[in-house]
């Protein structure tokens, strides 16, 4: 009785000496980190526009996964959130007059996305509305939800082709570049017209098209030299600078007349 008390007690010792080994051998889960290279842009009224780097790591990649080419990454550097207002613009008489208009709230000023491929060829589109990424999948909030879902429609696709028009919404495919097995480098692009404020940059993880894991990091983007002094009189001083730019426009119409008129 003993000795089959000593062997099984060996037999449980031994599966759980196997179990040990094999439950070190669960692989780790893939992460990502980004980090830029300076917190803070400073532009001028010269500003023409940039490129911005962003580098990033991915942290337990699978070697064999990064032979292969099926890790993806997508980079976004989205603009802080404000209202905007949309108006249609029909002719009436000969003349063209702002009749509807739709609010929207909490919209990203800027968005620009950078990408290993296509989008297409990433993931599902479903996947993209899940994780309200790229400009055409952005959730724009309307300011009165009891307006038809059409006229919503319709504004939101006129909203995003304004941006996209003027370089605010912008997309850089084949932007994200490998640069070894688990570094990458993303360049975004920053408009002429970037709107000044705390900027969010985010980095989404995709593994033979399944979302895994997600990164962010801000970015301070601010007026420097002469620009930032009116900036920052025309924000604290409004009343005050109202009136300054009213007398000035006073003052250049009279000096105008005087020096152009005709005796």
């Amino acid at each position: 009785m003993k000795a089959r008390s000593t062997f099984a007690t060996a037999i449980v010792l031994s599966l759980l000496a196997a179990a040990v080994p094999a439950k070190a051998q669960v692989p780790l889960t893939e992460g990502i980190q980004i980090g830029l290279s300076t917190d803070n842009v400073s532009i001028t009224a010269g500003f023409s526009g940039a490129d911005l780097t962003i580098f990033g790591s991915l942290e337990n990649p699978d070697p064999l996964v990064a032979r292969q080419g099926r890790y993806d990454v997508i980079v976004v550097l989205e603009g802080p959130p404000k209202p905007v207002v949309v108006r249609r613009k029909d002719r009436v008489l000969g003349v063209w007059v702002n009749l509807d208009s739709e609010t929207f709230e909490n919209v990203p000023v800027s968005y620009s996305v950078a990408t290993t491929r296509p989008l297409q060829d990433i993931t599902e589109p479903n996947s993209y509305k899940q994780l309200s990424l790229g400009a055409s999948n952005l959730y724009m909030q309307p300011a009165d939800a009891g307006d038809s879902p059409a006229t919503i429609e319709e504004f939101t696709a006129a909203l995003r082709e304004r941006k996209s028009a003027t370089g605010l919404y912008s997309e850089n495919v084949g932007g994200v570049q490998f640069l070894s097995q688990n570094l990458f480098r993303a360049t975004v692009r920053l408009a002429p017209n970037v709107p000044v404020g705390t900027h969010k940059a985010r980095a989404f993880l995709f593994k033979s098209g399944l979302f895994i894991k997600e990164s962010s990091a801000q970015l301070e983007i601010r007026k420097s030299g002469f620009e930032q002094s009116i900036f920052r009189v025309a924000h604290n001083y409004s009343f005050l600078y109202g009136v300054f730019a009213i007398s000035l426009a006073m003052l250049t119409g009279w000096l105008g007349r005087l020096i152009f008129r005709r005796d």
